[in-house]
């Protein structure tokens, strides 16, 4: 397994684990219909392949060079919280391969980054029910805010974590 920066021919991979991961993640939390109609690996192919023109991602690859997870992160979007420099925007991993210090890695990759960067904090939003959120607490995330918001017309509840301090 191994970490790298992606390229513009990681679209399709990095699209693959966004849905199934999406899928899997959010099943019971997420309408269905969302799930399946709305989030198709041809859209997200799209926007990926934008994403990648302006935004640096990290990959995880197996060792047949198969994408099997992602994350990327830069200047946090909101403006709401001057305490968060950084963004954590999205981290996914393919169900089979979590629980095995990857999702560490793509996040420590990220870190690195946003340090690299010049930014000193960073906040995450993560939906309430998904079970990940215990994965960012564990990671010494700290609770900011909470607020609600619409996915596939049904309301749901975000967390905001954050790390003031990315040194330590």
């Amino acid at each position: 397994m191994l970490i790298r920066k992606a390229a513009q021919k990681d679209a399709p991979g990095i699209a693959k684990v966004h849905v199934d991961s999406w899928r899997t993640t959010y099943k019971g939390i997420v309408p269905d219909t969302y799930l399946y109609e709305s989030i198709t690996y041809e859209a997200r192919t799209k926007a990926w392949e934008e994403i990648l023109k302006i935004q640096t991602v990290f990959v995880a690859v197996d060792d047949q060079q198969n994408i099997i997870g992602f994350a990327n992160g830069g200047k946090e979007r909101s403006g709401k919280y001057p305490a968060y420099d950084g963004e954590l925007y999205a981290i996914y991993l393919l169900a089979v391969f979590q629980r095995k210090g990857i999702g560490r890695k793509l996040m420590e990759a990220v870190k690195q980054y946003l340090i690299d960067e010049g930014f000193h904090s960073m906040l995450i939003w993560v939906l309430a029910e998904n079970k990940s959120k215990y994965f960012y607490e564990k990671m010494g995330g700290e609770y900011v805010d909470a607020e609600k918001i619409q996915i596939g017309g049904k309301e749901l509840e975000e967390i905001a974590y954050g790390w003031e301090n990315l040194s330590d």
